[in-house]
Parts: C-alpha cells; structure tokens; sequence
C-alpha cells in the first residue's frame, strides 16, 4: 500500500472526527441561543423532535424487528438518551458550554473505570476528582459555578453512561437502526415537556431555520461523520479523540456564546480532559470507554 495511501485512512477519518465534535458544540451554542426564546425544555424538545425526522428519513426504523424483550432495552436506551440532552441543556442556562461538557464527561468515564483495579488506572481517577474539585463553587473562586446548574450536567454524565450500557443492549439487537428508534423515545419522553414549558412559542416559523440547524449540526451530522470514523480507527483511538471534545466546547463557548473562563476553570477542563484520553488510551480492551453517542 503506498504510503499516501496509508496516511489518508488514518488522517481522513481523524479529520471526521473533529468536525463531527465540532459541530456537535456549534449545534450546542447555537441552540443556547434559543433558550431566550423557548427555554432549555423547548429547545430540547425541537432539537430531539427534528432529529427523530432526519434520523426516520436516513434509516427506516420501521424496518427494524420489534419484540417484547428487545423494546424494554430499547425503551431505557431512548428514556437515558432524552434524559441526557434535557439535562444537558438546562445546565448550559446557568454554566459555560466547555464546563458542562467536561462535568457530562465524568458519566462515560466512570463507566469505563469501574471495573478498574490497577494503580494507573487510580492515577486517572484521581485526575479527574480534582478537576472536578478545582470546579466546586467557593468563596474563594474568581467566578462560583453554578452548584445546580453543576449537578445537572453531573446528573447529564449518569445518563451517559446509563445511555452506552443500555445502548450496548440494544444496539445488538437492532444494529444501526437503534440510534433513530432510540430518538424517537426520547422525542416522545421530552416533547410533551417542552411544549407544556413554551406552549405555542415551540412552533414559530421564525424559529424553525434554527432548530433545523441545531438538529443537522447536534445530530445527523456528526452521527455520520462519528460512524465513518468509528469503523475506520482502533476504539482506543477513537476514544482518545473523543476525549477533546471538552476543550472544543469550550472554544466553541469562547467563539459563540462570548463564555470567558477562568486559568482554574481551563486546568480544570485539561484534568478531565487528560484523565478522559488516559483513561481511553490505557484501558483494557474488555472493558469500553467513550462511547459514540446521538
């Protein structure tokens, strides 16, 4: 194989995956931008609703072969799947986009590190500990986090993993299809919540270009590009990149949404950041780490 050749499926699919985590946090900040509108619930509602369409358009769920077993698997996977966007986005009311990235990502990581046993992996879990310490609201920090906006995104984490576990369940049942079955539950758990918080606002035409957008860039997109990557690179090195999406948020926060952070708050995303790809990169091979997620 010449040389070129070799680079292109490593680099191409390296480069995917970037912009597939690129845009899953430009979706995020633009959709914060909808919360003056519609509030988190609303916007969360639409963004699950519309990606439900596109991901029913691109993969036929109704192909797909339902039983009585499989659907409970399927039902937890798209209840922990609309659990994790709800939370996720009430937590960005109140807490920088980079930060509530970072707290989400303590869920897949302690997944990953719970049958761990070695002292490497302790090292990991310590790292991320005090990250999550140098965030912990004081009297003492330049700007105190949001303690209820924290827990969410930290409540946002558990339905992450509880997402990868359930999602592993049903994914072996119903392969590709799971992802868009599993949207159509969450659409159906949060919509009703969503409309019953922004009532009529939830269809403004006005507000549909966006909510388009925030479902092609938060969904559809990176779930294609994150599948192409995924059967292309080893898990571990999937994982490892995955691991970068904290520091891409928080640009993106910077970039967008005008969300300054403190030196504490950078070291703090670069400890979870770092015991993230640690974690990922030293792992066994039984045991998963981060995972891909809608």
């Amino acid at each position: 194989m010449p040389r070129s050749t070799h680079v292109s499926l490593v680099v191409v699919p390296i480069i995917l995956l970037l912009i597939a985590m690129t845009s899953i946090q430009g979706g995020a900040s633009l959709a914060k931008g909808l919360f003056p509108a519609i509030g988190a619930t609303g916007t969360t509602a639409l963004r699950l609703g519309l990606g439900a369409l596109i991901l029913c358009v691109l993969m036929r769920p109704w192909q797909a072969k339902l039983s009585l077993k499989s659907c409970r698997s399927l039902l937890a996977y798209g209840l922990s799947l609309g659990g994790m966007n709800l939370l996720f986005y009430l937590s960005l009311k109140t807490i920088p986009l980079g930060i509530a990235v970072a707290l989400e990502f303590t869920g897949p990581l302690g997944l990953a590190l719970l049958s761990s046993r070695r002292l490497l992996d302790f090292i990991w879990i310590a790292l991320a500990v005090f990250g999550l310490w140098l965030l912990l609201p004081t009297g003492q920090s330049a700007v105190p986090l949001d303690p209820v906006g924290m827990g969410l995104a930290l409540a946002a984490g558990l339905c992450w993993a509880l997402y990868i576990v359930f999602g592993q369940k049903a994914g072996a049942e119903h392969g590709k299809q799971t992802v868009a079955l599993g949207t159509i539950v969450a659409a159906l758990l949060v919509f009703p919540i969503g409309l019953w918080q922004a009532g009529g606002s939830l269809f403004a035409p006005e507000l549909l270009p966006i909510a388009l957008t925030v479902a092609v860039l938060s969904s559809a997109l990176p779930y294609s590009l994150e599948m192409v990557a995924l059967t292309r690179l080893p898990a571990r090195t999937f994982s490892t990149l995955m691991s970068m999406e904290p520091a891409i948020a928080a640009l993106s926060g910077l970039l967008f949404l005008s969300e300054r952070l403190t030196l504490t708050q950078w070291l703090a995303i670069s400890a979870i950041i770092l015991a993230s790809a640690g974690t990922a990169a030293t792992i066994k091979p039984k045991a998963k780490a981060l995972q891909l997620r809608e």
